[in-house]
């Protein structure tokens, strides 16, 4: 456990490893006086509820060294010459990049407490595991509002459910810590991205039919103001949402 140690900026040991924490002084959230060392904190008491959603999946690492007012950044590629021995990584091509890219697993305690460390506010793993990276496990509906009442939202959010209700699949709800709703649809990994990304486009548009005037499937945000939008697009391969429990870089430290 990273109890005291987190807050002094020592090294603490969690399972095994030790770990150097560093900065933990810091204030990431200014207006609450939220620091580093009680974002490690959190996860170092999350932990044993949100690894199961991270295990075996590469992690998009969303990096704020100076807090939620800094500039932040994605690092995807580590360098696995400087990095502790202990971390476990995967290499996994990136077509985008056509390179190799060797990705961060988060599948305990000390690695998430790491990324923490690094600046991670929010945790963003793969819909998909290392043993199946084309094959996601879930479908996502990514409810997100523009400059509309979150009321709206939950409408929206129970639209979505009824269609799912009518086609006899199950559907799973949870609020994205920021402004709208994410909403999984299990697949056990049985398909690939492009029939899960097919599949819920055909989704967003049904709600969309039933809903015209408070939804969108338009990509741009100037051109659905005061929409929710549908976005099925986090459905593809190297896409990522913040994970269950994974707090935000937003005020008031939400998740």
């Amino acid at each position: 456990m990273a109890t005291k140690t987190a807050k002094v900026g020592k090294d603490a040991k969690i399972g095994g490893v030790t770990l150097h924490l560093t900065n933990q002084q810091k204030i990431y959230w200014l207006e609450e006086g939220i620091t580093k060392g009680e974002l490690v904190d959190y996860y170092d008491k999350i932990a044993p509820i949100m690894l199961p959603y991270l295990k075996d999946r590469p992690q998009s690492m969303r990096r704020h060294p100076n807090g939620i007012t800094g500039p932040d950044f994605f690092q995807k590629d580590i360098d696995v010459e400087k990095v502790p021995s202990w971390l476990t990584t995967k290499r996994i091509y990136s077509t985008s990049n056509k390179a190799y890219i060797d990705y961060l697993i988060c599948n305990n305690k000390a690695t998430l407490m790491y990324m923490a460390n690094l600046g991670c506010i929010e945790i963003n793993p793969w819909n998909s595991r290392i043993s199946k990276p084309d094959n996601p496990d879930w479908i996502v509906i990514d409810l997100d509002p523009e400059d509309i009442p979150f009321s709206e939202v939950i409408k929206t959010a129970n639209t979505v459910r009824k269609v799912f209700e009518e086609l006899e699949i199950e559907s799973y709800p949870k609020t994205s810590g920021s402004r709208g709703i994410h909403i999984y649809i299990p697949l056990a990994a049985k398909y690939d991205y492009e029939i899960a990304r097919t599949f819920a486009q055909l989704i967003a548009q049904r709600v969309h039919d039933r809903l015209p005037d408070i939804t969108s499937i338009v990509r741009s945000p100037s051109k659905r103001q005061k929409k929710v939008y549908l976005d099925y697009l986090q459905n593809s391969k190297g896409q990522t949402l913040a994970a269950p429990y994974s707090l935000r870089p937003k005020p008031g430290a939400k998740f």
